[in-house]
């Protein structure tokens, strides 16, 4: 199961806890719950229609995350965007996923490239479609790939972590068709340089495809 996806048949072989924490993770990086805004336990139970105990383990596991923080005064609050923790995220990101795709072009099997190909075939047809939500999904699925080519399930949890406390401002940031073209493009050009077994290619276009992000979340960020 995706980031943000909460489907019923798929909430049935996990505990209610992993259903809570995916259904409030969805809600705050599509901006369902705001940033700043106050997370009520009963209100969220009989939104999600889920006990409060599970509620609450899932509101722990959140920030421990980085996605929620405790106020004084008025208790546990969505965390702000703030574009500096933004910023710093995609410094990380440059520093390891770079490295990570560098990782992966060298050890990726035959089958890696044809399903990061159906991703990017998928992509691009909810580009066309602006579907937001799936876009995002299909991003995250994407960049997880790459990290489970590599080899490495400590730095596949490192970067599903950064992309994760990133993915509301990422997600904010599609606003536009041109974006979305560009983005599948991006995507386009990694996935070329991991077939070709191309570590220097996978590394360009992996910068690439992050400073773009980066430029763009720093336009809005100023506008």
């Amino acid at each position: 199961m995706t980031l943000l996806e909460t489907p019923k048949d798929a909430q049935r072989h996990v505990s209610l806890r992993d259903q809570a924490y995916t259904a409030i993770k969805r809600l705050i990086i599509t901006t369902g719950l705001r940033p700043g805004e106050i997370l009520s336990e009963p209100a969220l139970s009989t939104q999600l229609d889920i006990g409060r105990t599970p509620i609450r383990q899932a509101i722990d596991r959140l920030l421990n995350d980085g996605l929620v923080e405790v106020m004084p005064r008025k208790g546990t609050i969505v965390k702000p965007v703030s574009l500096d923790e933004i910023l710093n995220i995609i410094d990380a990101r440059i520093v390891n996923e770079t490295f990570c795709v560098r990782v992966a072009a060298e050890r990726a099997s035959p089958e890696v490239p044809a399903q990061l190909r159906r991703n990017l075939e998928a992509m691009r047809k909810a580009a066309q479609a602006r579907e937001i939500e799936t876009i995002a999904d299909l991003d995250q699925e994407f960049h997880a790939l790459i990290a489970g080519s590599a080899r490495n399930p400590v730095m596949s949890d490192l970067l599903r972590n950064l992309h994760e406390r990133s993915a509301r401002m990422w997600f904010i940031s599609l606003s536009t068709n041109e974006q979305h073209t560009r983005i599948c493009d991006e995507h386009a050009a990694i996935v070329d340089g991991i077939a070709r077994h191309d570590p220097d290619a996978a590394e360009r276009a992996m910068r690439a495809h992050i400073e773009s992000f980066r430029a763009n979340i720093t336009r809005q960020g100023s506008a």
